[in-house]
């Protein structure tokens, strides 16, 4: 990837008293994907609806495909595709009665063409005369991307899209993102899902407006700096206790009858850990550090506690 598809610099937009962005800057090279966490009411909407050139900044500046967002907001609409957290297409047309209608919003030639070409590529084809109001959530969300890739733009931008869905139709529509991302678009998507979070090129995580930390997941699990333990057997319960007692353990969670266990000081954390295990007949045994973990430990490091 040799140029930038997105970049913004200090971004700041503010609603009344409550700065909803907080110097945001962020780089995202072109056919990217680029994932963009935090927890609700953290920013993510509102930074992507300044990028697409929905919302004005009130500081900072920014390019998307070299086009300005403050001047050139009009031209932008027309180079990105947004999709929102919403279905917002007609519930009460047919599926490809709303993406007729979608094709002519962008003035594009050939209408019956270009629609019958997206029914094909999203596998819509045989729900063509369903009633969009009428569709499970998975095939909605299908109908939302073809929608946003009719006008075929080379920014995708994907406000928490699966959520809500279940996970044959997320594999399903991630699918179709890295398809996109294989064919040169770049996609900035945002979402709660940790596995989705794994399928990106790079991260991003906001916090409270901030962003926090950006890199590939590697390279953020690694800034996070954690020791993590797998603590099995014995007392369990009594174990679970002792450990969210200790001062050097930082997470503890039970997976079925097991506990994960997280701290930043990997000898103090080994010392609390094989304590507790001896005390309650426990076994313990390092494990990886996951990504949730890691950004469980940004938020505690930014006071943000929602979840």
């Amino acid at each position: 990837m040799s140029s930038l598809a997105i970049e913004v610099q200090g971004l700041v937009k503010r609603f009344g008293d409550r700065t909803a962005v907080d110097h945001v800057s962020m780089r995202v090279e072109s056919g990217e994907i680029a994932g963009f966490l935090g927890p609700n009411g953290s920013g993510k909407t509102t930074t992507m609806r300044v990028i697409c050139g929905l919302l004005t900044p009130d500081e900072g500046r920014g390019t998307v495909l070299g086009l300005d967002i403050r001047r050139d907001s009009e031209r932008l609409k027309r180079e990105i595709g947004y999709m929102t957290q919403r279905f917002s297409l007609y519930e009460d047309l047919t599926v490809e009665e709303n993406l007729r209608f979608v094709a002519g919003l962008y003035g594009i030639h050939s209408i019956t063409a270009r629609v019958q070409e997206q029914l094909e590529a999203l596998g819509l084809t045989e729900r063509r005369n369903q009633l969009a109001g009428t569709l499970s959530g998975g095939w909605k969300q299908r109908l939302a991307l073809s929608a946003c890739v009719m006008h075929r733009p080379k920014v995708l931008l994907l406000d928490e899209p699966t959520a809500g869905v279940d996970p044959k139709a997320r594999r399903a529509f991630w699918r179709e993102i890295h398809r996109l991302s294989l064919e040169g678009m770049t996609v900035l998507v945002s979402t709660h899902y940790m596995d989705e979070a794994e399928r990106c090129h790079r991260i991003n995580y906001i916090s409270l407006g901030k962003l926090i930390v950006s890199g590939t997941v590697e390279e953020v699990i690694a800034r996070a700096a954690l020791t993590t333990y797998l603590v099995k057997g014995g007392r369990i319960e009594e174990a679970e206790n002792l450990l969210r007692a200790h001062p050097d353990v930082d997470q503890v969670a039970p997976f079925g009858a097991t506990l994960h266990v997280v701290g930043r000081d990997a000898q103090k954390l080994n010392t609390a850990v094989m304590a507790v295990a001896s005390a309650t007949g426990s076994r313990a045994e390092r494990s990886e550090t996951s990504l949730e973990d890691a950004f469980i430990r940004f938020i505690g490091g930014t006071g943000d506690t929602q979840a």
